[in-house]
């Protein structure tokens, strides 16, 4: 009875910060079908008292939200593959491979975890434009093909892994990137997972670095769309602020919805707590 009691206390506060977490997700939803007035109504409603959808009409008629779209789309998945080969193969190496050095770089490399993105960005920014880059999509890729966080991660998962299996390709003459792209590479399917999903999601949602690089509307990515054009005259559009927030949140969650497995196993793993 003890027992059973507790788990209906550990299911109810479960249950609480669940509808904790999700309300305002569903507010955005909700939202998104309301009328500028009734979004600026007090005391505020939970359902659309006259429910519209012209707010994501004027989102896909309005706005240029195609080529926004295919921007985010190539910025995400491009930074995403990057990092999941470059972090790959540089936490391979820190794992597998004996090198002079190789524990102090890998010192460098969680050192590098405890400096705020902040604190770079003005010499990133600067270099960027050195090279030509600003206002170009290679310029919103290039910076972020390779993150401490996934080299970290990647590093901590083929630890795990066990090492009989580099000597026996070694044994089997096959090279260092054959025994990585055909041995251990096949194994890290739930690492590779979890950091692809947080890699995209970062991309995806990234809106400081675009509103400084992209310097042109053909350039735009969606979050700094919206911010843009969400402006009105007089006040902010929240209706089309959250249509496009609601449309923005789609891809991301059918990415997670599709690996959630492997994220979790990747999460339970690799250490990190």
């Amino acid at each position: 009875m003890t027992r059973t009691r507790s788990q209906w206390w550990l299911y109810a506060v479960l249950t609480i910060v669940l509808l904790a977490v999700i309300a305002p997700f569903v507010w955005m939803v909700l939202g998104s079908f309301k009328t500028q007035g009734e979004l600026l109504q007090t005391p505020p409603t939970w359902w659309p008292q006259t429910a519209t959808l012209d707010n994501y009409t004027r989102l896909f008629s309005r706005l240029n939200f195609s080529q926004y779209f295919v921007n985010s789309t190539i910025v995400a998945v491009a930074v995403t593959a990057g990092n999941l080969l470059f972090c790959s193969m540089v936490g391979y190496a820190l794992a597998m491979l004996d090198f002079p050095g190789r524990r102090t770089l890998f010192l460098v490399v969680m050192g590098t975890l405890l400096i705020p993105g902040v604190v770079t960005f003005v010499p990133l920014f600067v270099l960027v434009t050195n090279v030509g880059l600003a206002n170009s999509l290679p310029g919103l890729i290039l910076p972020f093909l390779v993150s401490p966080f996934g080299v970290f991660l990647m590093r901590q998962y083929i630890s795990g892994l066990p090492r009989d299996l580099l000597d026996a390709g070694r044994v089997d003459g096959a090279s260092e990137l054959r025994i990585f792209a055909r041995i251990f590479l096949p194994l890290c399917g739930p690492a590779l997972a979890t950091l692809g999903i947080l890699t995209f999601l970062g991309s995806w949602n990234n809106f400081l670095w675009p509103l400084v690089v992209a310097q042109e509307e053909s350039k735009y990515t969606l979050p700094v769309a919206l911010a843009l054009y969400s402006k009105g005259q007089n006040s902010t559009q929240y209706g089309l602020l959250l249509a496009g927030a609601t449309v923005v949140v789609i891809p991301v969650l059918a990415i997670f919805l599709a690996f959630q497995r492997r994220f979790i196993e990747g999460i339970a793993t690799t250490g990190i707590k």
